[in-house]
């Protein structure tokens, strides 16, 4: 299954870049929708192996956000890039532990293992929200 989950995340890596590459805001955008899709499918399949690693691929290929995210944080921090690329990775890291701890919680609620993907769907909405008030906010400057 970890390996279906890493390939999965040298595919979404791959394609991450070579979008970023050419549309930078909608391959981040697509990559946040693709993510909250797949972590939300996970609830509705983790019952069946063959589907669940399925799904481990797939949420794998969410992580062509992080190509994506550092190619505009170099844009975004041309005088800073050592210092956002640091920061970008701390972000990456807390964003682990988050996610640990609300599923967690999920999980110690009695809701069950399937019932992380929604939090994990919920999490990468919110980043989605985050990101589009970043960019309304950049369109006012």
């Amino acid at each position: 299954m970890l390996a279906l989950w890493g390939l999965g995340m040298v595919v979404g890596n791959t394609a991450g870049g070579w979008l970023a590459d050419k549309a930078l805001t909608r391959a981040i955008l697509g990559f946040f929708v693709w993510t909250v899709a797949t972590l939300a499918l996970f609830a509705a399949v983790a019952s069946s192996v063959w589907l669940a690693g399925l799904e481990l691929f797939l949420v794998g290929i969410g992580f062509g956000l992080v190509p994506a995210l550092q190619a505009r944080l170099m844009d975004a921090a041309p005088r800073a890039q050592s210092l956002a690329s640091a920061m970008n990775h701390s972000a990456f890291n807390l964003s682990n532990a988050i996610g640990a701890w609300t599923g967690g919680l999920a999980i110690s609620a009695g809701l069950g293992w399937a019932a992380t993907g929604y939090v994990g769907a919920a999490l990468a909405l919110a980043g989605l929200v985050i990101f589009i008030i970043a960019l309304k906010l950049k369109e006012r400057d």
